[in-house]
């Protein structure tokens, strides 16, 4: 079987599709996190702290210097701000992933549990044939 053959073959099939779409989906939540933590957590974080905005905090290493206009050095900082807002985001998305798979997991136990046991035996019985 060629390359090309094998590589068509990988790409149309489901599991490829559905992972695509998991993707698209999941960088449209990922914004939607985002925009939750900055817009919406941080600023009642940053009301009780005093008014800290944290996306602002950072370490300068080395300040600009715009004396010279013909070689301006640019600020060289460590912006840790930045990074705790990053870990916000991450612990509220890994929340919600994790709701989300616990009400999928719930849903998926109680459509098992529904199976009449006439189907459950006739399922039985077409596994045990097909591994025959």
């Amino acid at each position: 079987m060629g390359m090309l053959q094998e590589f068509k073959e990988f790409a149309v099939r489901g599991n490829v599709v559905d992972m695509a779409v998991g993707i698209v989906i999941g960088a449209a939540f990922g914004k939607i996190v985002t925009s939750l933590v900055s817009d919406v957590i941080m600023p009642p974080i940053g009301w009780l702290t005093g008014g800290i905005d944290f996306s602002d905090m950072k370490w300068v290493i080395r300040a600009a210097d715009n004396s010279n206009p013909a070689h301006k050095i640019p600020e060289v900082a460590i912006a840790y701000g930045s990074f705790i807002n990053s870990i916000i985001a991450f612990v509220i998305l890994a929340f919600a992933i994790f709701i989300l798979v616990k009400v999928v997991n719930k849903l998926y136990t109680k459509a098992a549990a529904a199976t009449p046991a006439e189907v459950a035996l006739l399922t039985e019985i077409r596994d045990l044939l097909k591994s025959r």
